[in-house]
């Protein structure tokens, strides 16, 4: 019986728009490596960094810090991608930011890390117009 309420619940908050499904952020593309990071990302990082990649993920709740919003322009275009690298690698405090966000290394190889900082750049739209 709960089970069955479970669903009517799932259902009507899908039809009344009370859940927002997560368009891929591939939509359009015809890469495969951003199509391969795109699935990293949402099996890693969208929990913190949200499914739009804003920043607002479902485990920021009570955070001190938030997470980078990986959708704004301007604050990610200021980031090398050394950088990106660094702090999936070896985690936020390795570039003085949030020692919440983990070393991703024993998770990710050197090519997934390097894609993801691609990926990265491809989402916030950083080297449009270059």
């Amino acid at each position: 019986m709960m089970l069955r309420y479970g669903i009517a619940a799932l259902a009507l908050a899908a039809m009344t728009g009370a859940i927002a499904f997560h368009q891929p952020a591939t939509a359009g593309t015809e890469s495969p490596k951003i199509a391969a990071s795109a699935h990293v990302y949402d099996t890693y990082c969208a929990q913190c960094h949200g499914v739009q990649r804003n920043g607002k993920g479902v485990n920021t709740i009570g955070l001190s810090v938030q997470p980078r919003d990986h959708s704004d322009t301007v604050g990610m275009s200021s980031l090398p991608r050394e950088q990106m690298i660094k702090a999936i690698t070896d985690g936020g405090a390795s570039v003085n930011k949030s020692a919440l966000m983990p070393a991703w290394s024993a998770v990710l190889s050197k090519e997934q890390i390097e894609d993801m900082a691609d990926y990265l750049t491809y989402v916030c739209k950083c080297n449009q117009g270059k």
